[in-house]
């Protein structure tokens, strides 16, 4: 009868010579076929703390870790356009012939690209005031710098002597004006800070000069590019003036690392841009072509550059 053991009987296996004794592990493993997992556990060798450590050792030098693969790379923050109503609060600006407040058009204006801006999904969008309040000149600055802005458009429909002037226009930062109008409208408009009271005011000549030579000649090429691009997309749907590039020394203009553009829609002493600027359709108009600038400043991979670095 087999009964499972060597030889087939027990008398077989006393009758021979021991085998050597087998390591504790060779037996350990034998019994794992035999026994439960709990059971093989209750017999498995205990392995001192130091000998594990040794072996993780061993195995992090044999398999070194190594950092996961970078697939792609988080998409860069949208840039961010500071626009900036002309007045507002006890400063009206420009008063037109049929009693219209700069303050108003330059705001309706601007929330108008705002909304459009905002529309593309292109943009972040701030605006130096959203409501009929005084903001110093150099107070619309330190906005856009609190902001970290990629762009700064100053929005306004001033008024000249001349009420058969009109057309729109778009100004850059300079020493000195391009001419002997846009020096007048550079004076006006630095002069606005009196509203606020004897401790607030435009910087004398003297160091508004020295201002706008702080700026970086990359802030002023940007300024530059964008001037160019508003003239560009008002020309064939706005009727601009007959050099509508222009530059003097505006005060709300000399952020020395923010490229800064003012715009002037149209002037409210003619009677025409007053009735065209007092409609949404026409503000919807101007908004549609400087969105079209917008975009096409930020395609320009310098552009680019300068607004996400």
């Amino acid at each position: 009868m087999t009964t499972g053991w060597p030889d087939g009987n027990k008398a077989g296996l006393t009758a021979r010579r021991p085998d050597p004794v087998l390591p504790r592990r060779t037996v350990v493993a034998g019994l794992g076929v035999l026994l439960p997992g709990s059971a093989l556990a209750r017999v498995a060798p205990q392995v001192p703390a130091h000998v594990h450590a040794a072996a993780a050792a061993h195995h992090a030098a044999a398999h070194p870790l190594h950092a996961p693969a970078i697939v792609g790379r988080a998409a860069p923050p949208k840039p961010l356009v500071m626009l900036d109503p002309g007045h507002g609060g006890k400063d009206p600006g420009a008063i037109g012939i049929s009693g219209t407040y700069e303050k108003h058009v330059a705001e309706a204006a601007a929330s108008e690209l705002q909304r459009q801006l905002e529309a593309s999904g292109r943009y972040r969008v701030a605006m130096t005031r959203v409501d009929d309040r005084f903001i110093p000149l150099e107070g619309r600055v330190d906005i856009a710098h609190s902001h970290k802005a990629s762009l700064f458009i100053s929005m306004h429909a001033d008024a000249l002597t001349n009420r058969a002037v009109r057309g729109a226009s778009v100004y850059t930062l300079s020493s000195k004006a391009s001419d002997r109008q846009t020096a007048m409208l550079a004076r006006t408009e630095n002069s606005a800070d009196r509203y606020g009271g004897p401790h607030v005011h435009a910087d004398s000549p003297e160091v508004q000069e020295i201002l706008a030579s702080l700026v970086t000649e990359e802030t002023r090429h940007g300024a530059a590019h964008m001037a160019s691009s508003i003239v560009s997309s008002f020309r064939p749907r706005i009727g601009l003036l007959q050099h509508p590039s222009r530059h003097a020394s505006f005060v709300v203009l000399k952020s020395a690392d923010i490229p800064s553009v003012l715009v002037e829609m149209g002037f409210m002493s003619n009677h025409m841009d007053e009735a065209a600027l007092r409609q949404a359709a026409h503000r919807m108009v101007v908004a549609g072509a400087m969105v079209q600038a917008i975009d096409r400043y930020f395609a320009t991979d310098s552009m680019v550059t300068h607004a996400t670095g």
